[in-house]
């Protein structure tokens, strides 16, 4: 089978050809893959670029000393979302208190040197929230950007405990635009990217909003900010607005939670299938086995705005809080 590979795909390669570091490299090989299109036809080259990411990996690691962590951040959960901001925005701060990981937390800058990973519990679903090293213009790891790129979603940090709060923020976006990462607001569609650019769903999460001066920050914040992106205020500290974060993270990743019954029984509430929107039911018998959907010849549903036990078929375009009875 031919491999059929898009334009865009020959244009990120010559840009793999002029590169220089290994950092730079992963970032391209995983553009790469991404853009790959996924078919028997592209199993061998699929497979070449992963060799070639884990062969650098190895190298860069080999090269640092670095051991007990890489330049990838595995993807668990309902979806993968990373803290971006300036020094001492409270990004690790956050992750301590939205999930069990303990990161180091100082008030010195460039307290975090490597992702930390936590899960954030929302009702009965897990959204793996990753903190990563601050960005600035004075020092930024290549390999950050890299996990940025490959993100579900992006938390970008403000801190409204200082004035210089605005002028770290357009720093911050302004490495994601020179390095083609395009930080758009959750909640509206996202464009189409163009040939090695990425667009990322982006909430604006303004921390520290119990220190002194923060209300007359988050005002000129929302002032300027407003129509950009969403903006929360909250406190790391104090837990302000937090559970509303929380509730925002999984609305921002466009997901659906569906359950499934045996005949006879009651839905498995604890154990939702979670699937972004837009997803049909045989997309759902897909995640729970291949071979299960293979065989699936309709299911029954129940939820909002249907008769109990209606009989649907494999197209049938799923919703939050569906039931499925499955028939094989």
């Amino acid at each position: 089978m031919p491999a059929n590979l898009p334009p865009q795909y020959h244009e990120v390669e010559a840009r793999l050809r002029e590169a220089k570091t290994p950092a730079e490299k992963i970032e391209i090989l995983q553009e790469l893959l991404a853009i790959i299109p996924k078919h028997k036809g592209t199993d061998h080259l699929q497979g070449d670029l992963k060799r070639r990411i884990a062969k650098l990996r190895t190298e860069l690691e080999k090269k640092g000393g670095r051991k007990g962590f890489g330049l990838h951040v595995d993807k668990e959960g309902a979806g993968q979302v990373v803290l971006v901001g300036a020094p001492n925005a409270g990004k690790s701060s956050l992750l301590a208190r939205l999930t069990h990981a303990q990161p180091d937390i100082g008030a010195y800058p460039f307290t975090t040197l490597k992702p930390l990973a936590g899960m954030v519990e929302f009702e009965n679903v897990h959204i793996q929230l990753v903190d990563l090293p601050p960005i600035s213009s004075e020092h930024l790891e290549p390999w950050v950007l890299g996990i940025v790129r490959n993100a579900d979603l992006v938390l970008l940090v403000a801190d409204l405990g200082r004035d210089e709060l605005l002028d770290e923020l357009e720093g911050v976006r302004a490495i994601h635009e020179r390095a083609r990462i395009h930080l758009l607001p959750a909640g509206r569609p996202l464009p189409a990217p163009e040939p090695g650019h990425a667009v990322k769903r982006t909430l604006l999460v303004a921390n520290k909003a119990d220190e002194p001066g923060a209300g007359d920050r988050l005002a000129l914040l929302e002032e300027l900010y407003g129509k950009q992106l969403p903006i929360l205020a909250v406190s790391a500290r104090s837990g302000l607005h937090l559970e509303e974060l929380r509730r925002r993270l999984y609305e921002a990743l466009e997901l659906v939670r569906v359950y499934t019954k045996a005949p006879g029984k009651g839905p498995a509430r604890n154990e939702p299938v979670v699937l972004p929107k837009g997803s049909t039911l045989l997309e759902v018998a897909t995640s729970i086995h291949k071979d299960f959907a293979e065989r699936l010849r309709y299911a029954r549903v129940w939820g909002h705005g249907k008769f109990d036990g209606q009989k649907v078929q494999r197209d049938y375009v799923v919703q939050e809080g569906d039931v499925f009875e499955f028939h094989i």
